[in-house]
């Protein structure tokens, strides 16, 4: 038996978050959306399904994980925009022969398939999974939450956090090691000790707080936390990340590895190898890999009459239903020091943003400009910087990712020519 966890037909309503990622490589919590799957069923195969563009940059980024093919004649099909919950393997056990679809509200959350229909299905992995590729299946319903717009995954980012952190916290426990395994320097106050997991090679300078009253602090492998640094938890610092001077992170922030992280953060996520290390206000926000913020870069995650915040998806307004909803970013995107950004505001793949004002709360990817102006942000200039920001980080650009980033750029065309852009 073998897990292919899938991407359905909804994952552009991810959007721009996904144009560089399949859906369930978006991060709630600790994890992906795909390692929470994945360790449901522990010691089982685990292969990927994808877009069709995805699919050279995902074999060139994960060689070890087979993508758009199934090895196994059986196969259970697990939708990647689930938030798995703990006892999943329980709901949709390994063990039971029968193929069956596995149904939660308007979801497909799994398919266990054998047999001819698994042919069939193996034909069809080039396409976007949806019901019709097992409308043939006995169908039993399950009740899973899953993450239908780019706000769910701030939403449920505090929740997936406990949860994430409890599993390491109690793993290390059960390993008989210290929760304490990093250095921690004189000056350094802990309050609830029980409840702070420091990784081997990170470090706590002096004058830190980490404040773990109201839920864990998880600092990862070989992070250093600056002097004088206030977290308050639940936060996850991810590997080789770096907190700076007098930062202040309150609950429910997640960092990915080998960022820079300053200034003020709540109920956020940073993605790996994104910058935001100076001064300014970041909340209720999402934020995707090779993004740098600007010093005093402010972004609102609340409007002035308290009212739900109103966002594009699919280049349409709708209502998120949420009191506080910051700036969904996507990846390679950038501000320029003092940029003020509205609540509810969505920046697409690699913009350039500057200037004074407001910019308009729907940015198309690969835009330059501001509040005043905004045109299309020349592609050939768009790769020489992201190679060069990548060459900091001592990383080459891959063929496969510049392939990518330029589909990126045709993919969005039309949403640029729509506002008027030349190209």
């Amino acid at each position: 038996m073998e897990i292919c966890i899938f991407e359905d037909i909804y994952y552009d309503r991810l959007e721009p978050l996904i144009y560089s990622r399949p859906a369930y490589d978006l991060v709630c919590g600790m994890n992906m959306l795909r390692e929470k799957i994945a360790r449901a069923y522990p010691g089982v195969r685990v292969s990927m399904h994808t877009r069709p563009y995805l699919d050279s940059f995902l074999k060139n980024k994960y060689p070890d994980i087979t993508v758009n093919h199934i090895q196994d004649d059986e196969c259970l099909f697990v939708n990647g925009r689930m938030l798995a919950p703990e006892n999943l393997a329980k709901m949709i056990p390994l063990n039971d022969k029968a193929d069956k679809l596995y149904i939660s509200g308007d979801n497909i959350a799994a398919a266990r398939v054998s047999g001819s229909k698994l042919k069939e299905i193996k034909n069809s992995l080039t396409d976007l999974l949806s019901r019709s590729n097992f409308d043939s299946l006995p169908v039993e319903k399950v009740d899973i939450r899953f993450i239908d717009y780019c706000w769910d995954l701030i939403s449920n980012n505090g929740a997936e956090l406990l949860k994430d952190q409890k599993y390491v916290m109690d793993k290390t426990r059960a390993e008989k090691k210290d929760l304490i395994q990093g250095e921690i320097y004189p000056g350094v106050y802990m309050i609830e000790k029980d409840n702070i997991y420091v990784a081997e090679g990170a470090k706590v300078m002096p004058g830190v707080v980490l404040d773990a009253t109201h839920g864990p602090i998880v600092i990862d492998h070989n992070a250093v936390i600056f002097p004088n640094a206030v977290i308050e938890g639940p936060v996850y610092i991810g590997e080789f990340s770096q907190v700076k001077s007098c930062s202040r992170i309150y609950e429910n922030v997640s960092i990915g590895r080998v960022c820079k992280i300053g200034g003020e953060l709540e109920h956020s996520i940073v993605h790996s190898l994104t910058n935001k290390q100076h001064s300014g206000f970041l909340g209720h926000a999402y934020l995707g890999s090779w993004v740098n913020i600007g010093a005093d870069t402010n972004c609102s995650d609340l409007k002035n009459n308290y009212g739900s915040v109103k966002i594009y998806v699919n280049g349409e307004m709708v209502n998120s239903g949420q009191q506080f909803l910051g700036v969904i970013m996507g990846d390679h995107s950038k501000t320029s020091i003092n940029t003020m950004i509205n609540t509810g505001t969505v920046v697409g793949f690699s913009c350039n943003l500057f200037g004074s004002g407001f910019p308009p709360k729907y940015i198309p990817s690969f835009s330059w400009g501001g509040s005043e102006s905004m045109t299309t942000y020349d592609l050939e200039r768009s790769l020489e910087t992201a190679k060069r920001v990548m060459l900091r980080r001592n990383k080459i650009m891959a063929e496969p990712e510049e392939k990518l980033i330029r589909k990126v750029f045709d993919l969005t065309q039309k949403e640029r020519r729509k506002r008027g852009y030349p190209y």
